[in-house]
């Protein structure tokens, strides 16, 4: 496990693993006031987060299923990445794919976070790249079933 600095200028929990198991922790609205998200409108919901990362990892903000599922909710730039250099607010970038208002409230769970290690690449420019079984096939080039 890593640690991971932290300044919290809101007024909610820090995110934390609801289970043994689980790889994402979820991120709450902090907002002064509730903010309505119309049919297809998107916004910003602040989290009052601000994280410090260790080089090489990042965090990407993910949608929470139930929300999706059940109210049509979910984050638009899917997953959002937070990079390790970033010491901004952590905001939730939400649509609303449904046909009904969704109020999001103070403290409302809106996304979840997954701490991952990525790495860097350097392109190493070539003529020619190895031959495959696949080669160039693309999207739905292994049929429907």
């Amino acid at each position: 496990m890593i640690e991971i600095k932290v300044i919290n200028n809101g007024h909610q929990p820090l995110p934390t693993y609801a289970t043994s198991q689980s790889a994402g922790m979820d991120l709450r609205a902090n907002i002064d006031q509730p903010i309505v998200l119309r049919p297809m409108e998107r916004k910003l919901v602040k989290t009052g987060l601000h994280i410090a990362l260790p080089p090489g990892y990042e965090a990407q903000i993910r949608p929470r299923s139930g929300l999706a599922l059940k109210k049509g909710i979910t984050v638009l730039n899917s997953p959002g990445t937070v990079d390790a250099d970033y010491r901004g607010e952590i905001m939730v970038l939400l649509i609303n794919f449904s046909n009904e208002d969704f109020i999001i409230n103070d403290g409302e769970r809106i996304a979840q976070m997954v701490i991952a290690k990525h790495e860097q690449a350097e392109f190493q420019l070539v003529e020619l790249l190895d031959e495959t079984e696949r080669g160039s096939g693309g999207y739905g080039h292994t049929g429907v079933e």
